[in-house]
């Protein structure tokens, strides 16, 4: 695991903004080196904030949107038009708003789609195996109060899966109950691991988190980007560290 980098800001506006700029620099830049990237999206409220500077800071960027290919790390399994989904956020926040390309947005598949979390599961994992490349390029990742990341909860035994891309979630102790969520392991098949934590309700999970507590404790703990792991907090979530 690489050793993870902790920056703090002053509140979540100034993260979420500093976050978006880095973003669409670390975008650009791979798109520099001849590659189209990869990333996996998360949902939260920090994470809508990134995403409405995503867009009011994409123009001028100099990213090609139409050559960015976009995931979830995690997704509700519910309507496909409930605003549950992280994927009906972020496409509120920013990627109604910015020229991609449709057939580089991969959205879980929602109730209308798949019969049941499990079916749901396997169909968004062959299509990372159709469709990915193997690596992201950045992974963004909002943590819970209780060191939650994706939908991989505390004694989870999702935690243990090891030869799977995705997993169905039910029982989620956060609602809604069923939820399709990437793997640890295809979790930190990523260049980039990025953290996004704002609220001083987090600050213990953070804490636990990066003083090495056990990933079934504290799940947090278990991702890691194979080039850079980044916890992007504001004061609040750093406060107990």
């Amino acid at each position: 695991m690489t050793v993870p980098r902790i920056e703090v800001h002053e509140d979540a506006a100034s993260l979420a903004t500093e976050v978006a700029g880095e973003l669409l620099t670390r975008l650009t830049s791979v798109q520099q080196t001849g590659r189209v990237p990869q990333i996996a999206l998360t949902g939260g409220s920090i994470a809508e904030a990134v995403h409405r500077e995503v867009a009011r800071l994409s123009p001028g960027s100099g990213l090609d949107w139409s050559q960015v290919v976009v995931w979830w790390g995690d997704e509700r399994f519910v309507a496909a038009d409930s605003s549950e989904r992280n994927a009906v956020q972020a496409r509120t926040a920013f990627l109604d708003a910015v020229p991609v390309d449709p057939g580089n947005v991969h959205e879980v598949p929602s109730t209308a789609h798949a019969g049941s979390v499990a079916d749901a599961a396997t169909a968004y994992e062959q299509a990372i195996r159709e469709h990915g490349a193997g690596v992201f390029d950045v992974v963004m990742l909002g943590v819970g109060p209780d060191g939650h990341v994706a939908s991989l909860f505390p004694g989870s035994p999702a935690l243990d899966v090891d030869d799977r891309i995705a997993v169905g979630v039910t029982h989620s102790p956060k609602p809604p109950p069923e939820r399709v969520s990437l793997t640890l392991p295809a979790l930190n098949r990523t260049r980039a691991t990025w953290l996004l934590v704002s609220g001083d309700e987090k600050a213990d999970a953070v804490a636990a988190a990066l003083g090495g507590a056990d990933v079934h404790d504290t799940p947090a703990a278990g991702v890691s980007g194979q080039d850079e792991t980044v916890w992007f907090l504001d004061r609040a979530a750093a406060s107990a560290l």
